[in-house]
């Protein structure tokens, strides 16, 4: 099996990110790939996934993450950063150019467990 880049698939989310969807197959329900990109001074929704464990493969531009509560962490390209399951995230653009990083989900992503952590409940 063989999942396809197509750009025209990108979509603003109301994350503050833009997401190409890579990977995320029902017959593959381990993992999820897609490719997220920030424009420049942006930063991500503050926000948590339920049972999922993402990691943030940096592939181009500057960034600072904070996880989990932690003092922001700055990132560089090729940095790889795990974001255990429930714990708060965000990304920041610190670079004057787009921002552009694969988010890696196990198992694979679904919508259903992300929680917005910047409105009143979740």
């Amino acid at each position: 099996m063989i999942s396809s880049f197509d750009p025209g698939t990108e979509f603003l989310t109301p994350e503050r990110c833009y997401i190409v969807e890579i990977h995320n197959c029902a017959h593959d329900p381990a993992c999820s790939i897609a490719r997220a990109r920030v424009a420049p001074g942006v930063t991500t929704q503050l926000h948590a996934l339920r049972d999922t464990d993402e990691r943030y493969v940096l592939l181009h531009g500057q960034a600072e993450l904070e996880v989990g509560g932690s003092p922001s962490l700055p990132l560089k390209p090729l940095d790889v950063v795990l974001i255990p399951a429930g714990s708060s995230q965000r990304i920041t653009n610190t670079g004057d150019g787009d921002l552009i990083f694969l988010c890696v989900c196990t198992p694979r992503f679904d919508s259903a467990n992300y929680i917005n952590l910047e409105r009143p409940g979740g």
